[in-house]
């Protein structure tokens, strides 16, 4: 083929540029003159009557003569496209791809001129979603991947990959011409920045082709199509991506790790954010050695960075990677705890720096991306230094944070307490209501929970001050639910602590409820929050989570920890606010969910534990109460009955008696509360005499009797005591009770006559 301009230069305005020693750019805002614009319209007129593919063709090279691409506004675009329509570039690459050549133009020339046409027309979003145009997105990704159209992929209706024809065997027939490279690029770009451009380029094969045109180093590969691949995998899609093709993903993976290692500082930096997009998303399932080997090489790379003088701008990206691989590995491959000692401190430092803004000014995007970074970057730590064995003084015996001294435990602590300090101030100062469905607030917030669900006393006034805008903002969200929808995108895309999540409107309570647990045991933070109406925001965050769970067969019911944990807040409430119990209109409301809702719970063994903090938190506030029985209060006492019985072997043997099987598992997390539900049923004894007849009926009492009158003892003393002071309790309320359990005593025999308090009550020596 001769050497000059192609047909793809004509229409780019590249020759007559070069003729005219003028940049096509600077006439790009003049347009056309009106010789031209005349001419034009002849041509456009020309091309719209052509009855052949051959005048088609004849009549676009004469416009890509006579005016470049960057000199036609969109109307004109628009009639190009109405007059040639999208399928005969399509028509084009498939005569070149198929060799077969063309009276007019030799195979080298078609792909020129279609790819130049779609690069063209695809600067018009409209035209970039046409599904015609979209169908041509395999060609191109067959002539980047390969030097040329040869190799191509076969899609079905929908636009979906249904063959793959890429040979790894075949050989590149030589490198790319850059002005088509170019094109192809550019056509690609054009549908990414569609709204569902990313998912129609890895439906059409996009990953596998940029992968394999950056393997063999093809025209542009790293220039332009690195970027695209980057930009597929920086969104919504990059679960999908590494789900489908790990396989090509891991090896680029592998060696842009190589290359960050092995570059200068400088390139270094510039590969942060890369590397932050390709890496695969938290906890997702890849050959975990090949991964866990590219982790430990870039952070390699990356302390030389952390611990050089880099300016604010530089060192995001780099704390912002570092937040990732802590995402992927923990702190275990990040390095010595000097070294997981400074990130920390850096993180911090930027924070300190980044919130410092004055009230009302908006953050930058790059700082607000850098802030959530470092957010992370403090959540591990948190998670670390909080631990009571990193906390002890023992030599460390492995090189990360996990093997923080003492010294350096309270180092981290301190900058964190400094770091969180500005933070408060920051929300204290910012969070308003027209920026609640703001993603950063909402990920200063979070970062603010994970501190407080491990450290509340210290800055404990600031943090008392502050509730009145945590509660107001985890209301807001609770109530608006699923109406947020930029915090649902933003929740799409990030990975924290190893999992995807969805938006529903509840995190941000859920973030909250560990903080409100400690919070509403001490007494200056517990009246802040009565203030603010919180058990009530309690009581419907749980029956409105109930509802999701009600539905599931028993296989299907996950836990929630954050139910239990909403219990245990409420349960602080119940035992330290007995007038407010008895007045607020929340805990009537409770007590009806309660009763709904534990008779559904115990019959789904994965949910115990829950089923457990229901019932005690009935049970307690049931001690607070009096009257007659309604129909739901008989609902909820019987199944607490049986409920609590069923937590011991009712297999009469001797020797102690043994947790039933379906309690073993859990006994550890619910054996207090077991206690404490015992202790709360003493009280409704007490203040509720028709319970005592439902004991007999229930027939607790005799199986209670029978089991202690059989066993040599109980689990341990803290249970025996328990469910002595229950005993105790029914004695003291129910004569037939009290004659019931002297009858027992009476065979000198079993753990029941181990109880000395109830012997007392008994009259029994």
């Amino acid at each position: 083929m001769a050497e000059g301009p192609t047909v793809s230069d004509q229409f780019s305005g590249r020759e007559e540029a070069e003729e005219s020693g003028e940049s096509p750019e600077n006439d790009a805002g003049g347009g056309l003159t009106d010789a031209k614009r005349d001419v034009l319209e002849r041509c456009l007129h020309a091309l719209k009557h052509a009855k052949n593919d051959s005048q088609t063709m004849a009549a676009l090279l004469l416009i890509t003569r006579l005016c470049p691409a960057s000199q036609l506004d969109k109307p004109t675009l628009r009639r190009i496209f109405e007059a040639v329509g999208l399928n005969l570039p399509a028509r084009l690459l498939v005569t070149a791809a198929k060799g077969t050549g063309d009276p007019v133009l030799p195979p080298n020339e078609l792909i020129s001129l279609g790819t130049a046409l779609l690069s063209a027309l695809s600067t018009d979003p409209d035209m970039a979603s046409q599904p015609q145009l979209l169908a041509t997105i395999p060609l191109l990704l067959g002539i980047l991947a390969h030097g040329s159209a040869n190799q191509q992929q076969t899609c079905d209706e929908n636009g979906e990959i249904s063959e793959e024809k890429y040979d790894d065997d075949v050989a590149s027939p030589g490198k790319l011409d850059e002005v088509i490279a170019a094109d192809c690029y550019q056509v690609l770009t054009s549908v990414c920045g569609q709204p569902r451009g990313p998912e129609h380029l890895l439906n059409r094969g996009a990953i596998p082709a940029l992968c394999q045109a950056l393997e063999r180093n093809q025209t542009l590969s790293q220039k332009m199509g690195l970027p695209l691949l980057v930009c597929l995998l920086s969104g919504k899609t990059k679960d999908k991506a590494w789900r489908k093709h790990s396989a090509q993903l891991l090896p680029l993976l592998v060696k842009m790790s190589e290359d960050f290692c092995k570059s200068t500082d400088q390139t270094r930096l510039d590969m942060c954010s890369q590397l932050v997009d390709v890496l695969p998303p938290g906890g997702f399932a890849v050959e975990k050695e090949i991964l866990r080997e590219v982790v430990s090489r870039v952070w390699g790379g990356l302390r030389p960075l952390v611990q050089s003088k880099l300016t604010p701008r530089q060192i995001g990206p780099v704390l912002v990677l570092g937040a990732c691989l802590l995402d992927l590995y923990g702190w275990e491959l990040a390095g010595p705890p000097k070294f997981c000692c400074l990130l920390v401190n850096r993180a911090c430092v930027e924070v300190r720096m980044g919130l410092e803004e004055p009230p009302g000014n908006i953050l930058s995007q790059d700082l607000q991306d850098t802030l959530t970074g470092c957010y992370r970057i403090m959540e591990a730590a948190i998670e670390q230094a909080c631990n009571p064995a990193v906390m002890s003084a023992a030599p460390p015996a492995q090189s990360s944070i996990t093997s923080l001294s003492l010294q350096q435990s309270k180092q981290v602590l301190g900058v964190l307490e400094e770091a969180f300090s500005a933070l408060m101030y920051n929300l204290q100062q910012q969070m308003d209501p027209s920026r609640y469905g703001d993603p950063f607030i909402f990920a200063t917030f979070r970062c603010l929970c994970s501190w407080l669900a491990e450290e509340t006393s210290c800055l404990k006034e600031e943090v008392t001050t502050l509730l009145p805008v945590l509660i107001e903002y985890s209301r807001s969200h609770l109530m608006a639910a699923n109406s947020e929808q930029a915090l649902s995108n933003w929740m799409d895309e990030m990975s924290v602590a190893n999992e995807k999540e969805t938006w529903t409107g509840k995190e941000a309570l859920r973030y909250l409820l560990p903080a409100l647990c400690h919070l509403s045991a001490e007494e200056g933070p517990r009246k802040v929050l009565l203030t603010l109406d919180t058990p009530a925001l309690l009581v419907y965050y749980l029956s409105h989570n109930f509802t999701s769970l009600k539905g599931k067969s028993g296989a299907s019911s996950v836990r929630d920890p954050s139910m239990e944990t909403a219990c245990s807040a409420l349960l602080n409430f119940s035992v330290t606010e007995p007038e407010r119990v008895r007045k607020d209109q929340c805990f009537t409301t409770l007590e009806k969910h309660l009763s709904e809702a534990l008779p559904v719970l115990v019959h789904k063994a994965s949910l115990l534990v829950l089923a457990a903090n229901y019932c005690t938190l009935g049970l307690m506030i049931g001690r607070l109460k009096s009257g007659s029985a309604e129909a739901s209060q008989r609902r909820f006492f019987s199944t607490a009955l049986r409920f609590l019985h069923s937590a011991l072997d009712s297999a009469l043997s001797p020797g102690p008696v043994k947790v039933s099987p379906s309690w073993e598992e859990s006994w550890d997390e619910v054996a207090e509360l077991w206690r404490l539900a015992l202790q709360a049923l003493g009280g409704c004894f007490r203040s509720q005499s028709w319970l005592t007849a439902l004991v007999r009926e229930e027939g607790w009492l005799r199986n209670t009797l029978g089991i202690l009158g059989c066993c040599s003892a109980l689990p341990d003393q803290h249970t025996q005591e328990a469910l002595e002071e229950a005993l105790c309790a029914l004695a003291n309320q129910c004569p037939l009770c009290k004659q019931d359990i002297g009858d027992a005593m009476k065979n000198d025999k079993g753990a029941l006559n181990s109880m000395r308090n109830l012997k007392k009550v008994i009259g029994v020596k």
